[in-house]
């Protein structure tokens, strides 16, 4: 939607490629026709940091990046400057309020709503006004935001029961403020990468400033210890810590609603890991 809505065809789309999903984005833009330029990369150390620094094509349209990585376990802890003529455009689908963000620099932020902000099934989209007026024309009805725009998000039935937990969440967010919100989501990260850092036996895979609030992704020195801590974790009702079947290890995920508790809880248990095995 975003190559079909906000690239002209005289314009280029830029894309920085820092894992799975940003990728995608690319490639959906060079299937619709479109014009893309990737303007960075980390796909040459298998997306274990993010590019510091980034190239514009000529006559950009906009600058496209993803700032939470699940698979890898990467994250954009700043907003990406840009020049004033050119959109800065967002997949903030798995960090999306989990930290405060400058929505003045976006010309376009979207989110899956599972990750942070309710149950799978609804997008959620924040568009800057004055693109309204500025998007593409002649396009199928329902890749349009304007349709979307102007039907107040009902031009087809809506989910209405993710739509609703949402709603309970975003009041949630609102009550803590989403300084406080980061400020736990910093906590439950500590606990895990502290005994990372402290340790010989696990191993973060990627570089320490890049590392992500949402997904904190390591290897054991063995695969089969890997399997035995999975198998050991899950016993302790701790689930869904294997990585990514593309990538292998251990990745555990502390988005918005994972307790505090939880976080230590994992982390005592690596600690205690470690002691038996390592």
């Amino acid at each position: 939607m975003i190559p079909t809505n906000l690239c002209p065809d005289d314009k280029i789309g830029n894309y920085i490629n820092t894992g799975e999903w940003a990728g995608k984005a690319y490639k959906e833009a060079v299937k619709i026709g479109k014009k893309a330029h990737l303007a960075a990369t980390s796909e040459d150390k298998n997306f274990s940091y993010l590019p510091k620094t980034f190239t514009l094509s000529e006559n950009p349209a906009y600058l496209h990046y993803t700032t939470n990585n699940t698979i890898f376990g990467t994250e954009y802890h700043k907003d990406l400057e840009v020049p004033k003529d050119v959109l800065l455009i967002s997949d903030m689908s798995s960090d999306f309020l989990s930290r405060p963000v400058d929505g003045n620099k976006y010309g376009l932020i979207y989110a899956g709503a599972q990750k942070n902000i309710g149950p799978a099934g609804a997008t959620a989209v924040i568009i800057r006004k004055d693109l309204m007026d500025k998007m593409n024309k002649g396009m199928g009805t329902m890749l349009s935001y304007k349709t979307h725009i102007e039907k107040d998000s009902m031009f087809n039935t809506p989910p209405a029961f993710p739509v609703y937990v949402i709603g309970l969440v975003l009041k949630w967010i609102e009550n803590q403020g989403l300084e406080n919100v980061l400020l736990n989501n910093q906590k439950k990260a500590a606990f895990v990468y502290d005994v990372i850092d402290a340790s010989n036996f696990y191993r973060g895979t990627v570089e320490k400033e890049d590392r992500s609030l949402m997904n904190i992704t390591f290897r054991l020195p063995s695969e089969e210890l890997e399997d035995k801590f999975i198998a050991e974790a899950k016993k302790l009702n701790m689930i869904g810590l294997k990585g990514h079947r593309s990538v292998g290890g251990c990745r555990a995920s502390t988005y918005n609603a994972l307790p505090l508790e939880a976080a230590k809880a994992l982390a005592d248990f690596m600690v205690d890991f470690e002691k038996r095995n390592g």
